[in-house]
């Protein structure tokens, strides 16, 4: 199976839209309640929204044999050296197979000018913060997250490149 990294196309938005909202349940089950975890995704992968992030931010895909499996997002700061990595996600069952390391990877290529790329991450996603801190990333700050009305200890990490 061959792995491509590239850039996301309109014609890829049904299938990122699957990819977010499978791995979002996967992910956050038991740390965020199933019906805003619905909300969220309904809104922040809605088809206008994606659009948006294709002209606007570094929106990568992961795909094998014309599927996408996982993607990531990248949005420059008003800084222009700086960039907030926004998601990487994948479907579980391609979750430590070195996929979202790619992901990362590719951002970074992409975005020579960067000197430094912050991620928040929620405090109880332990896999998430142990792949950050495994690529070089630093925890910068603790906060509580008031997420649609629910309460998340979220961390956020710093990378310096």
């Amino acid at each position: 199976m061959t792995l491509q990294i590239r850039r996301m196309n309109e014609g890829d938005i049904e299938q990122v839209q699957l990819v977010a909202k499978s791995s979002w349940h996967s992910t956050y089950k038991g740390i965020i309640p199933d019906h805003i975890q619905e909300s969220f995704v309904n809104t922040a992968y809605s088809y206008e929204m994606l659009m948006k992030r294709l002209t606007e931010t570094l929106f990568l895909v992961a795909e094998q044999e014309d599927n996408i499996i996982g993607f990531a997002n990248f949005t420059p700061l008003k800084d222009e050296k700086k960039v907030e990595l926004g998601a990487i996600y994948l479907y579980e069952e391609y979750q430590g197979n070195g996929i979202g390391t790619e992901l990362l990877k590719m951002g970074l290529e992409e975005l020579q000018y960067l000197k430094k790329m912050y991620v928040n991450v929620e405090k109880d996603n332990q896999s998430a913060v142990s792949f950050y801190k495994s690529k070089g990333f630093m925890i910068e700050t603790e906060y509580d997250d008031v997420f649609d009305g629910h309460t998340l200890k979220t961390v956020r990490m710093m990378l310096e490149k």
